[in-house]
C-alpha cells in the first residue's frame, strides 16, 4: 500500500486532468515516438502468499514453489532489463487519430488474473471470465492518494459443467458466464484494481487514458506509439509494481521518429506483508492433514 500511495501521489503530482475532450482529426503529418522502458538491478522481492491460509490449495499449488507457496510474478524483465508491461501514455494529447478503445477482458485462469496490467477507460467496460473450475470474488477498486473507493464487488460464477471433485492434475479450462462491469472512475483517479477476496495472490491492475496514444511496452520493453500529431507533448510510463511515474517532456517533429526511454529503479526492500518466510508452524502440516500440493503447470522461483 506504500508503494502505491507514492504512485498516486507521484500522478497527482504531475497535474494531469481530463478537463478537456479528445477530438478526432485526420493526421497527415503525424510523427512516432519510439524507445524502451527498462528497470535496473533486476527484479524486486516478490510476494508471497502460504497455500495452506485460502482456499483451493491444490488446484492453485499448480503454480507454486513446490514447498506450499505461491508467487504473485510482478514483473516481466528481460535479460537487459527491459520491462515488459509498462503502460507508456502520452497524457496530454488533446487531439489526434480515433480514439476506438477496446474494453479489456480478464481471465481467471490457473488461479491468475491474465493479463496483470490492463489499459482501461472510464464509463467503459470491463469484462471479467473465469476459466477455473473453483470459484473467485471480483473485488475491484478505483484508487488515489485518498484511498481506495470500491467500484464493485460481485462474485465470479465458474461454469456448471466443470467437475465437482477437481485434482492438481486437471487442466480443463471451461468458461463461466461472462461478467461485465462499466468502470465509473471519479476525478482525478486513474488506477483500477481488482483482487479475488478468495485467492489474495490474483491481482489485475489497469490504467485509465482518455486517448488512444497508449501502448504496453513488448517483452524486451520496447514501445512505439505512431500517427502523433506534430507538437510538444508530456510522456509517461507506469507500471503498478514500481513505486513511481516517469514522465519526460517530448517534440514530435512533423513525419519524424523521436526517442524517448525510461529506467525505472527498482523497488528494494520489503514491499509486502505477504513474502516467503520458511517457519516450521507454518507448513503444509498446520492444518492438521496432509496436503499434496504439487506444482503440475509451473514451478515458482522466488
Amino acid at each position: 500500500m506504500k508503494v502505491l500511495l507514492h504512485v498516486l501521489c507521484g500522478w497527482l503530482m504531475l497535474g494531469i486532468s481530463t478537463a478537456w475532450a479528445y477530438e478526432e482529426i485526420q493526421v497527415a503529418d503525424g510523427g512516432t515516438i519510439s524507445g524502451k522502458v527498462t528497470i535496473t538491478q533486476g527484479k524486486p522481492i516478490p510476494k508471497g502468499f502460504n497455500l495452506i491460509t485460502f482456499p483451493d490449495p491444490v488446484y492453485c499449488g499448480r503454480i507454486s514453489t513446490g514447498t506450499g507457496w505461491r508467487i504473485l510474478q510482478e514483473f516481466m524483465v528481460a535479460a537487459d532489463g527491459g520491462l515488459k508491461d509498462a503502460v507508456v501514455v502520452l497524457v496530454d494529447a488533446i487531439k489526434g487519430k480515433p480514439f476506438k478503445f477496446e474494453p479489456p477482458t480478464i481471465e481467471a485462469r490457473d488461479c491468475r488474473f491474465l493479463p496483470f496490467v490492463n489499459v482501461v477507460k472510464n464509463r467503459a467496460e470491463v469484462r471479467v471470465v473465469n476459466m477455473d473450475p473453483v470459484f473467485h470474488d471480483i473485488q475491484a477498486y478505483e484508487t488515489s492518494h485518498l484511498g481506495p473507493r470500491v467500484l464493485f464487488n460481485t462474485p465470479l460464477p465458474m461454469n456448471p459443467r466443470h467437475k465437482r471433485n477437481v485434482g492438481a492434475d486437471s487442466h480443463e479450462h471451461l468458461p463461466g458466464q461472462p461478467m461485465t462491469e462499466v468502470i465509473q472512475m471519479t476525478k482525478n483517479r486513474r488506477i483500477f484494481v481488482m483482487q479475488c477476496g478468495f485467492h489474495a495472490y490474483m491481482e489485475s491492475w489497469g490504467l485509465a487514458v482518455d486517448n488512444p496514444y497508449y501502448i504496453l511496452t513488448a517483452a524486451d520493453g520496447s514501445f512505439s506509439l505512431a500517427d502523433v500529431p506534430p507538437g510538444d507533448y508530456t510522456l509517461m510510463a507506469w507500471h503498478p509494481g514500481v513505486g513511481t511515474m516517469l514522465e519526460k517532456k517530448v517534440t514530435v517533429p512533423a513525419k519524424q521518429t523521436v526517442q524517448a526511454d525510461f529506467v525505472f529503479e527498482s523497488p528494494k526492500g520489503r514491499r509486502s506483508a505477504h513474502e516467503i518466510e520458511e517457519n516450521p508452524h507454518f507448513g503444509l502440516g498446520s492444518l492438521g492433514k496432509s496436503l499434496d500440493i504439487q506444482p503440475t503447470l509451473e514451478l515458482q522461483a522466488p
